[in-house]
């Protein structure tokens, strides 16, 4: 009789066993998510054991070893900085469009404006077909200072308009006479006390000075944005964040709730801790994009950039036939002056028989056409759309982050609040280094900024003034860039030389690089360039 006792006895022990191993959850799902991260099984549990161990997750029934907690904490931050540098990568790309759609623009502009200074000169003859080089010396000027060169506009456009006086005077006096170079510069040094040109030289000086000016500036504006995006998306996270990410992340998987979604209140406090001091270029940054909208709309102000680019050689003919019309009475001042170089003569007759056909050119009538006008417009309307869509990237970065990661409105009851599922009740903290001092998800020290994004403002601020002094007229000096800027890896050079302290145009090649990119960024980086209003509908 006692044999069949015990055998029931045991039979209701072991039952008893398999009701306690039953309640500890199974870690199958956690296991096949686990190695689909890339890591192997070895130390994996089965299921849940004790969760003591645990230094960023609750401490609470787990699936996750130490380990696992560690392996997992450095893959959530090197996840994010990854969706991080995309998102600068797809900025810096929408820099390089407009960059490259501004550069086609303008430089079209100056070379259809060259090639029509062979058609609006002609009329001069020799003056004209002896003297090419000058001409196109000014265009060279023209173009390697929009380039990064380090040329005074104002001192080469006086250099110019000197020659210019030189070989006027040299062949509206007879061939015989004796003009040596000393008595040359003699006459050319008549330019600014005389003005034979009248007030085209100072006139088309400031107009083309300030649309210069103003387009170079420009351009580096567009590269500095560029670089500062790529510098700060290239921070490496803090490990206090990438415990608060770890949290975020991957504890409701060691907790058996993967399917559960972060609240979206503590994924911000979590994203805005995170990203502290890059929320504090916001200022300088909008500072920034503000001031080149403004000087994209000068584009357009009267006179134009097309106007006055398109306007330059029928300016020069004007001033030079208006010396023509006058050429008797500067002579005798000249001759006053210099003293007289032998017995000053007519002229030649085919100088005269010039003055006889030639009638009296203005720009007006080189205005561009209509159409033009309107790629003007185009143009600008294009920059400052799409700039504007930039104001708010370093603050709207962490909702972007977390519009798809977090729960939406309607969930908020139901979320993953770092412990359990349920509500996230700690306020939203502001954005900036300075309005983290209470975040409860991740410590930071507010008294020690980053460097790097202190740099980094600190450029922002000097291309802002670079820019304000352009919308001026004032020429900007880039021989004060850091160089942090400058410097190697940056990017700035074009065809591996750059100009003697001053960066080149170029912030990416043209032809590869981070403009090839654009075509696969991913769903997340169209993200960041959303109004608010449309995050938040994504959330839902």
């Amino acid at each position: 009789m006692r044999l069949p006792v015990l055998l029931s006895a045991l039979v209701c022990l072991s039952a008893a066993a398999g009701l306690v191993a039953g309640a500890d959850r199974s870690c199958a799902d956690l296991r096949q998510f686990y190695t689909g991260k890339g890591f192997t099984l070895a130390g994996v549990p089965q299921a849940e054991i004790s969760g003591e161990h645990l230094r960023m997750c609750s401490q609470g029934p787990t699936c996750c070893t130490s380990t696992m907690e560690e392996n997992l904490a450095t893959l959530s931050s090197r996840e994010t900085e990854g969706l991080i540098r995309e998102a600068g990568r797809s900025l810096q790309a929408a820099f390089n469009t407009l960059h490259k759609r501004f550069d086609t623009y303008f430089t079209e502009l100056h070379g259809q404006s060259e090639r029509f200074l062979q058609e609006a000169l002609s009329p001069l003859g020799p003056l004209y077909s002896q003297n090419t080089r000058l001409f196109g010396g000014l265009y060279n000027d023209l173009r390697q200072y929009y380039r990064g060169s380090a040329l005074n506009l104002d001192e080469t456009l006086s250099e110019f308009w000197s020659r210019l006086l030189e070989r006027t005077f040299k062949t509206s006096t007879t061939t015989d006479a004796n003009l040596s170079e000393d008595y040359l510069e003699c006459v050319a040094k008549q330019q600014e006390t005389l003005r034979p040109f009248g007030d085209i030289p100072r006139d088309m000086k400031t107009k083309v000075i300030r649309a210069f000016v103003t387009a170079r500036s420009f351009i580096q504006g567009l590269i500095i944005s560029g670089e500062v995006v790529r510098k700060v998306s290239q921070i490496s996270l803090s490990p206090e964040c990438t415990k608060a990410l770890m949290k975020l992340v991957y504890c409701p998987h060691c907790r058996g709730l993967a399917a559960v979604k972060p609240c979206s209140s503590y994924c911000s406090n979590v994203m805005k801790g995170c990203l502290a001091n890059q929320a504090d270029l916001d200022p300088e940054w909008q500072n920034l994009i503000d001031t080149m909208i403004q000087v994209a709309s000068s584009f357009s102000m009267e006179p134009s950039l097309d106007v006055v680019l398109s306007s330059i050689p029928a300016r020069i003919y004007e001033a030079v036939n208006s010396l023509r019309e006058n050429m008797d009475a500067f002579t005798a001042k000249v001759y006053q002056t210099c003293g007289s170089p032998g017995e000053p003569g007519t002229g030649s007759p085919d100088l005269h028989e010039q003055r006889k056909r030639s009638g009296s050119l203005t720009a007006l009538e080189y205005k561009p056409s209509p159409t033009a006008g309107l790629r003007l417009e185009m143009q600008v309307s294009d920059l400052s759309s799409k700039l504007r869509e930039m104001r708010q990237y370093w603050v709207q970065l962490p909702v972007a982050l977390c519009s798809k990661l977090a729960a939406g409105g309607s969930s908020q009851e139901k979320c993953w609040n770092g412990i359990t599922k349920a509500r996230y009740l700690p306020e939203v903290m502001g954005d900036g280094l300075a309005n983290q001092i209470n975040n409860p998800e991740v410590e930071l020290d507010i008294t020690k900024p980053d460097m790097t994004i202190r740099q980094q403002i600190m450029q922002l601020k000097i291309m802002s003034n670079r820019l304000k002094n352009a919308l001026e007229g004032n020429d900007v000096d880039f021989q004060d860039a850091s160089d942090d800027i400058s410097g190697s890896g940056s990017g700035m050079c074009v065809g591996g030389q750059c100009s003697r302290n001053r960066p080149g145009l170029y912030a990416y090649s043209p032809d590869k690089g981070v403009g090839d990119g654009a075509a696969a960024q991913t769903g997340f980086c169209s993200l960041l360039f959303l109004p608010p209003f449309a995050l938040v509908l994504l959330q839902r």
